[in-house]
């Protein structure tokens, strides 16, 4: 037996193909090499292996017990090595891998279904794990490497090696309890809102949101009389259900099965007022983040369910 063992692939294969034509003469034809090289890669293949794999005979050859079996291994063999270079290829395309996404508030029930049923359909070898938190834990986890992708809402600032992608604009309501006098409206002037009593978000958590808010309700003339302050939009919508008070809310949510809340378009200038969903990553994503979110991208406009 030869001390130094070494099966190539091509050693490999040519004894696959001896073994199943049985004939040194069409293996070799097969193979387009002549016949003596051939018989020399097997008998060498022999003394590796240290056991004959072939019994030799006028009419062609046969497979020895031993090479039955070794034959059945060696098939395995080659699939193993064909799917871990498939494999490897995949991973590196992104087509394969896990990803973990964070996701803030009431965006799990807007968009991430459509991500996750979409990303298995187009993405079957993707593992998509869900990690909920504030905006700026999010953000921070995302920037550390403990997350891959993070989905926020106007997040107000985001240190220079995070990269940010709109992937969803949403238009900013009204959202009134359902016994409210202006609940069947079909639009309002903000200014209507003037003597309610607003749920404001909070500034630290929902930066942007809650200056939009001041400062629409500065050009209508009046400054929100704030008697609670919610950090999320699930807190917002909760006080608005609660028949409290007010508030201004991504219209979105009006697709939540939730009662007790009306969603009224706002007219004039604050009609234009919109809050901004936003995929974000680190500058060197894995490829399966890139993918994702090219998938997501790729989907048409639509209800917030459709991303």
């Amino acid at each position: 037996m030869e001390s130094n063992i070494n099966l190539s692939r091509r050693l490999l294969e040519q004894f696959l193909v001896v073994a199943q034509e049985k004939h040194f003469g069409r293996s070799a034809e097969r193979l387009g090499m002549s016949q003596p090289p051939l018989s020399q890669s097997i008998q060498r293949l022999e003394r590796v292996v240290g056991v004959r794999l072939l019994d030799r005979g006028s009419g062609g050859v046969r497979l020895t017990a031993a090479g039955e079996v070794f034959a059945a291994d060696v098939r395995q063999l080659l699939d193993l090595q064909t799917a871990m270079v498939e494999r490897a290829r995949r991973v590196a395309s992104g087509l394969e891998g896990d990803v973990r996404v964070g996701y803030v508030s009431l965006l799990s029930h807007l968009y991430l279904p459509t991500m996750l049923r979409t990303a298995a359909e187009r993405l079957p070898g993707l593992r998509v794990h869900l990690h909920h938190g504030s905006s700026q834990e999010v953000a921070d986890r995302v920037r550390t490497g403990a997350l891959d992708l993070g989905f926020l809402r106007d997040p107000a600032r985001l240190s220079g090696d995070l990269v940010s992608r709109v992937i969803a604009t949403e238009r900013i309501g009204a959202a009134v309890p359902c016994e409210h006098p202006l609940a069947d409206a079909g639009g309002i002037a903000l200014a209507q809102l003037r003597e309610e009593d607003f749920v404001l978000p909070d500034p630290t958590a929902l930066p942007v949101l809650a200056k939009q808010l001041q400062i629409v309700c500065h050009q209508a003339g009046f400054t929100p009389r704030g008697v609670v302050v919610a950090d999320d939009l699930s807190g917002l919508f909760s006080y608005v259900a609660a028949e409290l008070c007010v508030s201004l809310l991504p219209e979105g949510l009006r697709h939540l099965a939730v009662p007790g809340v009306s969603f009224v378009p706002l007219e004039g200038a604050a009609g234009r007022l919109d809050t901004v969903v936003y995929a974000v990553h680190r500058s060197d994503a894995d490829p399966a983040v890139i993918r994702l979110l090219e998938m997501i991208t790729s989907l048409p406009p639509g209800n917030p369910q459709d991303l």
